[in-house]
């Protein structure tokens, strides 16, 4: 259930968490060079899109925690962030549940936005904000944004008043729409005062509260969002960006296209180089890398890293 937009922005967060830790194995060859959050989508890193959301609804002070390949956070990416950040560098990743625990000395106590790092969605965040006020007043400990889908399907089973009834394939009520959990929510502070030192959210904190006879909340998201787990994943993120914008490709500040070469559904980022003949189709090339195109068979689906390496998805 969805607030209306008045009371979204008198209840909108002050602090918000970017879980940036994992180690997003299923994008290797591209995690290797960079950390998932950080990968490029359209004019800059997929954290910055979700620094602007959770700007965008109110929130005046964020956490981020980096574990793998943490030197990626610098100083000057963060810098370029519309909100302060405080930074937390775990050794090793604590998990979503953990990661959060250990940000208590970074947010202090209180409700918060929790933001999975691989998440793009067009989120309304203050009216998140504001669901979770509604129903932190009867006793829900958190409250998750869950895409619409049919009764029985999705990760999440959702009640008549809004409830979670079915998560992880347990059930606690009787179900009248199905949903997924796009990995964006409010966890309230009864919830926060429980959180382990290392574990998941959802399988360490939110089944237990919910064993417990406890209650957990949804607000509508968007049908539309995109979990950037995959290659595949990654390069539909990144034709919906350009969709969003109507343009048929993007081309950053300081890079250049050679004459002979056709672009299209593809992003080139900042001081990218594409030289040769032929056509880049579908694709993600990162800043400062170099592409050399054949006249033979177009570059189609692929990314290409600043150190040269070049990632196709599966057809």
């Amino acid at each position: 259930m969805n607030v209306p937009r008045e009371g979204a922005i008198l209840a909108a967060m002050a602090s918000a968490m970017i879980l940036a830790a994992g180690l997003g194995t299923r994008l290797r060859p591209l995690t290797d060079e960079m950390p998932k959050p950080l990968l490029w989508l359209g004019d800059r890193p997929l954290i910055a899109h979700i620094a602007e959301r959770l700007v965008a609804g109110g929130v005046v002070r964020v956490a981020v925690n980096k574990s793998h390949l943490a030197e990626r956070f610098s100083r000057d990416l963060l810098a370029a962030f519309p909100v302060p950040v405080e930074v937390l560098h775990e050794p090793e990743p604590l998990g979503t549940a953990g990661g959060l625990a250990n940000a208590a000395g970074a947010l202090g106590e209180g409700d918060l936005v929790l933001w999975n790092g691989d998440i793009l969605i067009d989120l309304d965040v203050a009216a998140l904000s504001a669901a979770h006020a509604a129903h932190g007043r009867h006793g829900a400990g958190a409250t998750l944004a869950v895409a619409p889908r049919p009764v029985g399907e999705g990760t999440i089973g959702v009640g008549a008043r809004g409830e979670v009834v079915r998560l992880r394939g347990e059930r606690f009520g009787d179900e009248v729409a199905g949903g997924d959990f796009v990995g964006v929510h409010v966890v309230g502070g009864a919830l926060r005062r429980r959180l382990p030192p290392r574990g998941c959210m959802v399988g360490d904190v939110y089944l237990p509260w919910l064993r417990e006879g406890r209650s957990l909340a949804t607000f509508a998201a968007p049908a539309v969002w995109h979990d950037i787990g995959t290659l595949a994943a990654y390069l539909a993120a990144s034709a919906h960006w350009l969709s969003q914008r109507g343009l048929g490709s993007y081309v950053g500040p300081g890079a250049s296209v050679a004459e002979g070469v056709d672009v299209a559904g593809s992003v080139v980022g900042a001081g990218a180089r594409v030289e040769g003949a032929g056509a880049l189709r579908g694709c993600v090339v990162w800043p400062g890398a170099q592409v050399v195109l054949g006249a033979g068979a177009p570059l189609e689906r692929a990314v290409v890293t600043a150190k040269g390496t070049v990632a196709r998805a599966a057809a």
